[in-house]
């Protein structure tokens, strides 16, 4: 089942067929984001960052992803206390599709924020309960975690804090070190292979977040119907450092390919 997208209308004075709909669309929702205190205006410079990387693949999802992808889900299936890490982009640009798949894969919402306040914390639960979450960490109790210094440090006792493995779509590479130290299993998705995101984790799906989470979705369906046994050699099998070196290859030959053609 594919998550209901709500509302995609674009701005009046944009085209339907404007040859960048999509991306508009999308740098739409942000803007909407940032209007009701989910989104920092940080979030839109980290947005933007990652649309430029998107270019590098095409716009679509490679192979090396799709593969990524599998190891991840994989590991929240067998994982014995598996979070999903949201902050506001999070929110702002994939509320339902995050929300499916909490229920699909049985992890955790927890609200984790850099830029952390109070109206933030709030507004975001908010967004997640009209998507049609039941329970959202990280609002109300809270602890903290060692080898961190942001507020990002601030996590659920009953989340983050206790989890084996947390998945942290657009993510800071300071918290993903933290967690690695933690002795907390990483899944990442990050569109820049070079970021320390990506180097840190264990699992880096290097695609758009707007793409990524509906496949998630699919796939943990799929995956659900294997056994733990062919669920661990999937994760066993999997190399990030190989995966990345895939993805700046990729880009690479894309850019080449680019060049060649002008």
């Amino acid at each position: 089942m594919m998550p209901d997208l709500g509302d995609e209308r674009l701005p009046d004075d944009v085209p339907e067929d404007h040859p960048r709909a999509a991306s508009l669309r999308v740098r739409h929702q942000i803007i909407e984001g940032l209007k009701t205190h989910v989104v920092t205006e940080a979030g839109l410079i980290a947005h933007g960052r990652g649309e430029a990387f998107d270019y590098l693949i095409g716009e679509k999802t490679p192979a090396f992803a799709l593969k990524a992808i599998d190891a991840a889900c994989a590991s929240l299936l067998i994982a014995e206390h598996p979070i999903i890490s949201v902050n506001g982009n999070v929110a702002a640009l994939v509320p339902n599709e995050i929300v499916l798949l909490s229920k699909t894969s049985g992890a955790k919402l927890e609200i984790n924020l850099f830029y952390r306040k109070r109206e933030r914390e709030l507004a975001i639960e908010e967004v997640l309960k009209k998507a049609g979450a039941k329970l959202i960490l990280g609002v109300h109790d809270q602890t903290e975690i060692d080898h961190l210094s942001s507020k990002r440090r601030i996590v659920d006792p009953e989340g983050i804090a206790r989890a084996d493995v947390v998945l942290v779509p657009l993510e800071d590479g300071d918290r993903t070190e933290a967690l690695k130290k933690a002795q907390k299993k990483v899944i990442a998705i990050d569109l820049n292979p070079m970021s320390r995101t990506a180097q840190h984790a264990d699992i880096t799906i290097v695609d758009n977040l707007i793409r990524c989470i509906p496949l998630m979705i699919q796939r943990i369906d799929y995956l659900k119907k294997k056994t733990r046994q062919d669920l661990q050699d999937i994760v066993r099998k999997f190399d990030n450092k190989e995966n990345l070196a895939l993805a700046i290859n990729f880009m690479r030959s894309y850019l080449e390919l680019i060049a060649r053609n002008l």
